[in-house]
């Protein structure tokens, strides 16, 4: 296994007009959630990868489980859970730098995660251990699988990816959220944060003063996404910003993060010097806006490249 990752996958329901979802009146079924995402996208490159999380037990939590299956990611540690729903959400588009979420997953099946649903030997067998803030927002028990999986990840000496993912919906309060972020952020030892997640966290600084903050709780690699401007990569050793790939029109961004990550932590897979990791991952994150839906416009590897490094022709015949 290169990489496990663990939390909440759901049906996602996409109007087919845009404007507000009060006028929608027909939808399209897909399936999104930021690890799974992670999982699909690194899976497409070529890479092993394994979901643990809950499902319930009706016809969508057997639609994920399908989907994934049929992405190649291993879903053996996903547990069906008979008393509660799997959870859903709805996009909203009014225009592609206006698209909003609405959630309908509290005490969904995933929720209910807890330390006993994670198997160490499973994590043991993966190089990376991927989390996110969101999983640990959705209850107590969950917060505690997150912290169980850490756990496992550091005494079996895997590299602890956290991606924080903020989604202030799922969170109490502004202190809760930065807490909880901050308390993780310090244990792990590679940090994907975008540019207003690092404001979040610490205050209004330049990047090398947010990553600063992320080095000195104990990260040996920061990388701050700064959206269609490019990507800063920070280690006690090197530094540097890669400019985002031009896109000439988004059409759906949600996911692009989640592609951002699965075609970094690639090229750290491939062992890629990191300037090169974080130019693959702007790329997937790049290709991923310019298709509707949360995994569709994830590419394979060769799909990368021919991207980065375009032919003349613009049809494959």
């Amino acid at each position: 296994m290169d990489v496990v990752t663990l939390g909440e996958t759901m049906v996602l329901f996409t109007p087919e007009s845009s404007g507000l979802l009060r006028y929608a009146n027909t939808f399209s079924k897909k399936i999104g959630g930021a690890e799974s995402n992670f999982a699909i996208g690194l899976s497409r490159l070529g890479y092993q990868t394994g979901w643990i999380s809950k499902v319930g037990n009706d016809e969508f939590g057997k639609a994920i489980l399908s989907f994934l299956k049929g992405e190649g990611v291993d879903v053996s540690h996903v547990h069906t859970d008979e008393s509660a729903p799997t959870g859903i959400y709805f996009k909203e588009f009014r225009n592609s730098a206006n698209v909003r979420v609405q959630y309908y997953r509290s005490g969904s099946a995933a929720s209910k995660m807890a330390p006993s649903d994670i198997d160490e030997n499973y994590i043991a067998k993966a190089k990376y251990l991927h989390i996110t803030g969101i999983t640990p927002a959705l209850s107590t028990s969950c917060y505690q699988a997150i912290k169980e999986a850490i756990r496992i990840a550091k005494s079996k000496e895997l590299q602890v990816v956290f991606d924080p993912n903020l989604r202030e919906k799922l969170w109490p309060s502004k202190e809760k959220a930065q807490q909880v972020m901050l308390e993780i952020a310090a244990e792990a030892d590679i940090i994907l944060p975008g540019l207003s997640e690092a404001t979040y966290l610490f205050g209004e600084k330049g990047p090398d003063q947010l990553a600063k903050c992320f080095l000195d709780l104990g990260a040996e690699t920061v990388i701050l996404k700064a959206g269609k401007e490019g990507t800063y990569y920070y280690t006690s050793e090197q530094s540097g910003f890669v400019e985002s790939f031009s896109v000439e029109q988004v059409v759906d961004p949600v996911g692009a993060g989640d592609g951002f990550a699965a075609g970094f932590i690639s090229g750290l897979l491939d062992e890629l010097p990191l300037m090169k990791a974080v130019k693959r991952g702007n790329a997937v994150g790049a290709m991923v806006t310019m298709v509707n839906g949360d995994v569709e416009g994830l590419p394979e590897k060769d799909e990368i490249e021919h991207f980065i490094q375009p032919n003349k022709e613009d049809v494959s015949r």
